[in-house]
């Protein structure tokens, strides 16, 4: 890999040094009706502000008007055309598995491998795991992946990192009634309000959701408030307070076997429903952002960010009636400065980041989905990470060459002390990780760019996926003394541009992403499952090899094409196995399998019709579809999920005047029909591997607006 990377840099100097050397008229005798779309801005890919096309990474932005129709329950509504990701709710709704290169695939209960942000704000915990119940999907202006290791700059991000941003830049003040309805007693009601004048802004959101699900014992409810305040101090300072509140109830139908899956897909697992299993969650956080500069314009900025929060859930499995509670406290400061070294452009943002998150948990016995009378476990858990890092970004070639350096150093240590039935007893363990990654950016043309990076990353375990097992070396511990953190060795090589031609007939616009990765990584975290429970350990040695391709265009008006692909061989190189049976345990070797959960292919293709039938009127017509090709389902690849076609329809038409608008939309999701896995369940001890996807459903909403 290090010879790769290296002939890789040789080609981009060599390439820098002819093309440098070209004179301006190549330039000049251009269309003058050719546009380059290079000024999009993209600040969590560097953690400053950076044109995309300047970014040795691969960088996704889905804007507002993608965002305006439809229906937005999960992550995936707004997340599914993205080149790469390869997305899986759990019982539909809830429990979103985001997969990017591999990264993610291994969640059980939340994100994992990949650092979420809603307003650059992390939703991801201290541990790294990440619930995005409290982002409000239909009030996004716009989300910003970053697809890739980013562990240089955040904390366990090996996989990347995804922005989910509110739409407070509204053009007046306005109040919204939103209102949402479907198939399987979806019902959502809510409105927004944005209030603003020339010296700050606010915004307000509030819904009410109610599904009863596609699959037995899946009925869930959840309130959701989202607030932002804006307020600019001068020109070049502002303070914006944010704050949220979810409660809610999710009903688990559990996983099912084959022959269950095969009879019923949409039944409930029988002991699912016998402990009625479900989670009751509130949770609160308010934050601050500081922002100021000084200096000459842009030469420096300072970032002061601090959070608070208090989560409380309930949780019934099988196993027990959990009570816990977390307390997190979170703080980030970083300073960028701007200026020129020797005639060249040069940015240099460095930072320190700190986060912690403490609070008990009490485990009665589960009698029939009640809390049983005693306590059976007692323990306090908390997690502390501090991390550090820079990011150098010089200008080699003026317009032309980028050189961007960037490392991490993170320390993170995890405690869970036991009060019963051992009675106290520390238990505790330190991570700690260093990442550095080098990155290098050409332009081939002002809008087309060549890039490569090769880097480290280090995912540390989160706290659930440390929660010990009766087979590990001392079971007496509350966390898995076992379990190591996963290190990895990134490389990736793409190509990206962005080219608009507003004056053809043919060809308005083409955006097109293609990038070759390559990863090695070591210990890799690998699920298991035990009567409905998850457990984690290591695998020796993995390699990961992809293709991640993303097109759109605009081949005639009002008609976009967007057209996406991606290919991947994930494989175990080093992998021994203690596996744990119904009929005891078994030593096996998983060397040479390929990674479950992963599909070989997926390809996504989408249609859309924009119309305009006056200055008023105007609608958009779409047409999504997906592949999914088979996946194994166990490290063992005794089994497979069988691979998958699906197609959604969409509608969506808006009426806007100077004081009053209106959205409608309705559409059909899976229009054939097809039953197919949408969860898998990996490793399962009793082959409970299949959560069914959801069925043929429509949907229709009507959003009114008051605009003053």
């Amino acid at each position: 890999m290090n010879k790769i990377f290296v002939f890789t840099v040789s080609v981009l100097m060599v390439l820098s040094n002819n093309l440098f050397a070209q004179k301006e008229e190549n330039e000049e005798a251009k269309s003058d009706t050719l546009e380059y779309g290079i000024e999009e801005i993209s600040v969590v890919g560097t953690r400053t502000e950076e044109k995309i096309i300047d970014i040795p990474y691969s960088v996704f932005s889905v804007e507002k008007k993608e965002l305006k129709y439809g229906k937005k329950v999960s992550a995936k509504d707004v997340l599914a055309d993205v080149p790469g990701l390869f997305l899986q709710n759990r019982y539909g709704n809830h429990d979103l598995r985001i997969s990017i290169r591999g990264f993610g695939t291994r969640s059980s209960t939340g994100v994992r491998g990949i650092r979420i942000l809603q307003d650059g704000i992390p939703e991801t915990a201290p541990d790294g795991e990440s619930v995005m119940d409290a982002i409000d999907f239909t009030s996004l202006g716009g989300v910003d992946v970053v697809k890739g290791n980013l562990s240089s700059l955040y904390a366990n991000a090996p996989g990347g990192v995804i922005n989910f941003k509110t739409d407070i830049y509204f053009p007046e003040n306005f109040v919204t009634s939103q209102n949402q309805f479907g198939r399987f007693g979806y019902r959502q009601n809510g409105f927004k309000f944005g209030l603003k004048d020339n010296n700050q802004r606010y915004f307000i959101s509030y819904y009410y959701r109610n599904i009863d699900g596609y699959r037995e014992h899946s009925s869930e409810y959840q309130n959701l408030v989202n607030t932002i305040y804006e307020g600019y101090l001068g020109t070049r300072s502002s303070i914006t307070i944010l704050g949220n509140y979810v409660n809610g109830l999710i009903r688990q139908p559990g996983s099912l076997t084959k022959e269950e899956f095969d009879k019923d897909p949409y039944a409930a697992a029988p002991l699912a429903v016998s402990q009625d299993n479900r989670r009751v969650n509130r949770k609160g956080r308010i934050a601050f952002k500081y922002r100021t500069g000084f200096g000459a314009p842009d030469e420096h900025g300072i970032e002061i960010m601090a959070y608070a929060a208090q989560k409380e859930l309930q949780k019934i499995d099988n196993e027990y009636f959990s009570l816990s509670t977390r307390y997190s406290l979170g703080t980030l400061l970083s300073y960028t400065n701007r200026s020129t070294i020797i005639n060249h452009k040069n940015v240099f943002t460095c930072g320190m980041e700190y986060a912690n998150e403490s609070g008990p948990v009490n485990q009665f016995e589960n009698i029939g989905g009640n809390r049983g009378v005693s306590v059976e476990n007692e323990f306090n858990q908390k997690v502390n990470n501090i991390g550090f890092y820079f990011l150098e970004h010089f200008n080699l070639i003026e317009e032309k060459f980028d050189l961007f350096l960037s490392s991490r150093y993170d320390f993170s240590k995890f405690s869970s002390d036991i009060y019963i039935p051992y009675g106290f007893i520390d238990s505790a363990r330190v991570f700690k990780g260093f990442t550095p990654k080098i990155g290098l950016n050409y332009k081939l043309l002002p809008a087309i760019a060549l890039y490569t990076s090769y880097g480290v990353s280090y995912d540390f375990p989160a706290l659930y996926e440390m929660e010990n097992y009766i087979f590990s070396s001392n079971p007496s511990y509350t966390l898995n003394p076992d379990i190591e953190s996963s290190k990895s060795y990134n490389y990736e090589l793409g190509i990206k541009g962005s080219i608009l031609n507003r004056d053809s007939e043919f060809m308005k616009k083409l955006f097109f992403d293609v990038t070759f990765f390559y990863y090695k990584i070591s210990n890799e975290i690998v699920p298991f499952t035990i009567n409905q429970k998850s457990y984690y350990r290591n695998a020796a040695k993995t390699n990961r090899i992809g293709l991640e391709c993303g097109v759109k265009t605009e081949p005639f008006d009002h008609v976009d094409v967007i057209i996406n692909y991606t290919y991947t061989n994930f494989k175990y190189d080093e992998y021994q196995a203690l596996n744990y049976t119904p009929q005891g345990t078994i030593t096996a070797s998983y060397s040479s399998n390929k990674e479950p959960s992963i599909p070989g292919s997926i390809l996504n293709l989408i249609l859309e019709y924009e119309f305009e039938l006056s200055e008023q009127f105007s609608g958009l017509l779409q047409w999504d579809c997906d592949y999914i090709s088979d996946m194994y389902v166990n490290d063992a690849n005794s089994a497979i999920s069988d691979g998958y076609f699906y197609g959604n329809v969409m509608f969506g038409f808006s009426y806007s005047t100077e004081i009053l608008g209106a959205v409608l939309f309705l559409g059909y999701n899976n229009v054939f029909d097809k039953t197919y896995v949408g969860y898998i369940n990996i490793n399962d001890y009793y082959g409970r591997y299949y959560d069914a996807g959801e069925p043929r459903n429509f949907y229709f909403g009507l959003n009114l607006s008051y605009k003053f």
